[in-house]
Order: structure tokens, then C-alpha cells, then sequence
């Protein structure tokens, strides 16, 4: 069993994997990789000169990886919950997880499907944490965002969720602040 799924490979459901599998969490990411990055040129994230959406997301993918992630190029198809968490299906096969971090840009199924409240808005409902009224459940980037779709505002998105799951597994605000021997050898 897995302690966190991450559904979406943009920029939300990336870094969401990311700070999940650096922190010792087992991580499992399901994306199609129709991800709207596709579509984009950074020069406006900071760190980023300038660097095609395509190229951002292959490096982000591998630095997820090296940290110890399972990606999986897998449509979910739906998302249930279990006794003891969560139940991923997807064509291929279940996952099971203690949360999930639903990624997936303006689709809004699984998050409906779940039984998440949802605003005046339409989008999904969700705290500063970016957790939805679905215990273990959150909803990152334009998912809870009628509007202010952007890269750097969906990595945040996917930081604040797995924070809160950190926080909670290790029953006290958890702070990911890396020091320079932190930093592993690859």
C-alpha cells in the first residue's frame, strides 16, 4: 500500500510526488501525460530562465523518480474510498493508498465522483491545505482555482498538500526546509 497517490503529472501533481517521496513517503504518481505544460515556455518561474513546458516536465519527472516515486502512465479511472483509505483503479490495475492528491488540472470527475463539495464556482472545494471536505483527499491547482492558472501557483498547490500530509503522519506541523547536507548524491 502506498501512503500517497498522486493523480496528474503538471506541475501540482509533480511537486506534490515530489516532497511526498523525499520525505520517506511511498509515492505512486498516475499520469496520461496530456498535461497542459505541453503547451507552455517558463521564463517566468523563479529558478527558470527559460526552458520549453516539455522539457520542464521531463526533469521534473526524473528528479521526482531519483527521490524515490513510482510514475506510471496510466489513465485513473476512478478513485474509491476503502476501509483503511483509498482504492486507485486504473485500466491496468488497483492501488491502494492511505491519501490521494487529485492533480488533474480542470477535470474535475474524480473529485466529483469521491463525493467532494464543490463551490458556487463549480470547482472543488478545498482549505488553505488544499484538502477537500473528503478526509485524506486534496485538490491541487486549477482544480480548486475558477481562474489564477499557473505553473508556480499549482507547484504551491501540490507543496501545501503533501505538507498537511506530512504534518498529520507526523502528528505535528511539519516544516521542508533542505539544508546544503541535505542534498543526496545521484
Amino acid at each position: 500500500m502506498a501512503d500517497v497517490a498522486v493523480v496528474g503529472g503538471g506541475p501540482a501533481g509533480l511537486t506534490a510526488a515530489l516532497y511526498a517521496a523525499k520525505n520517506d513517503l511511498e509515492t505512486v504518481l498516475f499520469d496520461t501525460d496530456e498535461s497542459w505544460m505541453h503547451k507552455a515556455h517558463l521564463f517566468n518561474y523563479p529558478a527558470v530562465r527559460s526552458i520549453s513546458g516539455d522539457e520542464f516536465l521531463e526533469m521534473t519527472r526524473g528528479q521526482v523518480a531519483d527521490r524515490g516515486a513510482t510514475l506510471h502512465e496510466q489513465e485513473v479511472t476512478a478513485v474509491e474510498q476503502a476501509a483503511d483509505g483509498f482504492t486507485v483503479e486504473t485500466d491496468a490495475d488497483e492501488y491502494d493508498a492511505d491519501y490521494v492528491v487529485l492533480a488533474t488540472g480542470g477535470n474535475r470527475d474524480l473529485a466529483e465522483d469521491l463525493g467532494c463539495e464543490f463551490t458556487e464556482e463549480d470547482v472543488v472545494d478545498v482549505n488553505l491545505d488544499m484538502e477537500t471536505s473528503v478526509d485524506g483527499v486534496y485538490a491541487t491547482g486549477a482544480m480548486g482555482r475558477p481562474e489564477k492558472w499557473q505553473a508556480v501557483i499549482a507547484a504551491g498547490d501540490g507543496a501545501a498538500a503533501v505538507l498537511d500530509i506530512l504534518s498529520k503522519e507526523k502528528g505535528e506541523y511539519y516544516h521542508d526546509f533542505d539544508m546544503p547536507s541535505d542534498v543526496p548524491e545521484l
